[in-house]
């Protein structure tokens, strides 16, 4: 067992069995043997791979379209714009390139909401001289218009599971199996106030968490203004299922095996985002598959640009990362993952979404 596992078995024979949402919370957050506190999971030699480090037409675009929707919050100056779980910076270097080839002389102040040591040194790398400021959450974010960029953020947010019995919705939970190894359960006593329709075994999650920073962010759009673009992988409709998974060198991992050392992650409810946001008074669009939202923006002719100049080995790449960005099937993001955009009732409409 790995120390972290060590750990959380010792919590649990201490008080007892633990909610989903908290063994995420202690596998990623951990602040000694958290995955995002200990490592670089991205790339050939991690555990996965983002948008943006399979292309810089992916930054670019975002790039390109905050630049836009900077004129639609009327121009101010200077711009934040704010990253969460910015990865290595890939994201924020490329979206800043284009945003100032689009909009010469703004002021751009890049915030990045991020908590891992080793992830922050690695934006400092991808950013110099751009005056970034680095942010634990978005409580201490600056005042103000803002573009607030999430992309593969919400998925890694801790999420609750509940199955339905006959008795109503009992939590799921980590505990100890008779080897004294984690294992899933379920709280004996039902979770009162939860009554969704379901078959009995039917699994249900609730982003507590994602659901929580959404609304703060959108009460922050609405009463400041500015956008958030939201891009992960989920399901626009609400549903059923265990999408709990855990990722570790490319592949599928089981989540308990080996606490702390694989990424955890949850399909993203979209439509729960959407209602959150509603109820706070901000205006939602989406969510559209990345597929859609990417063309739309401009992708096929940014890459037949690049393609102009480019070696017949560095087109073939060119539309490889098209394809993966936007293919449909298995292997592909373009379907599985949806953009999301929430902003101020006033702002909009947004490139890349039906009513543009």
């Amino acid at each position: 067992m790995t120390p972290l596992g060590t750990e959380i078995a010792a919590l649990i024979r201490q008080n007892g069995p633990i909610g989903i949402d908290r063994y995420m919370a202690l596998c990623l957050g951990h602040p000694v043997h958290g995955y995002y506190r200990t490592r670089d999971p991205l790339g050939v030699r991690g555990d996965f791979t983002t948008a943006p480090e399979i292309s810089q037409m992916f930054g670019e675009l975002i790039g390109a379209w905050t630049a836009y929707v900077h004129g639609l919050m009327g121009q101010p100056d200077p711009l934040l714009v704010v990253e969460l779980g910015p990865g290595r910076g890939t994201l924020m270097a490329d979206a800043l390139r284009a945003l100032r080839a689009a909009a010469p002389g703004l002021r751009v102040v890049p915030h990045l909401v991020e908590t891992s040591p080793v992830l922050r040194a690695a934006q400092a790398r991808a950013l110099p001289g751009t005056g970034a400021v680095w942010h634990d959450g978005i409580e201490t974010l600056s005042p103000g218009r803002a573009v607030v960029l999430a992309n593969e953020f919400f998925d890694c947010l801790p999420v609750r599971q509940f199955a339905r019995r006959p008795t109503g919705w009992h939590e799921r939970q980590v505990g100890l199996d008779p080897d004294g190894g984690l294992a899933f359960g379920l709280s004996p006593e039902p979770t009162p106030g939860l009554d969704a329709d379901g078959l009995d075994g039917t699994l249900m999650s609730v982003p507590a968490a994602g659901l929580g920073l959404i609304r703060t962010l959108a009460r922050r759009l609405c009463a400041s203004g500015g956008v958030l673009l939201a891009i992960d992988y989920g399901h626009a409709r609400p549903g059923f299922g265990d999408t709990l998974q855990a990722l570790s060198g490319h592949a599928f991992a089981d989540p308990l095996a080996a606490p702390g050392t694989a990424d955890l992650t949850h399909h993203v409810d979209f439509a729960a985002l959407a209602r959150a946001a509603r109820a706070e008074g901000a205006a939602v669009r989406g969510p559209v598959e990345q597929r859609d939202f990417l063309f739309a923006l401009g992708l096929g002719a940014r890459a037949e640009r690049l393609k102009a100049r480019a070696s017949g080995a560095q087109a073939a790449e060119i539309d490889a990362a098209v394809a993966r960005l936007t293919d449909p099937a298995a292997r592909g993001m373009g379907g599985l993952f949806k953009v999301l955009a929430v902003s101020g009732p006033t702002v909009g409409p947004l490139p890349g979404f039906p009513d543009a």
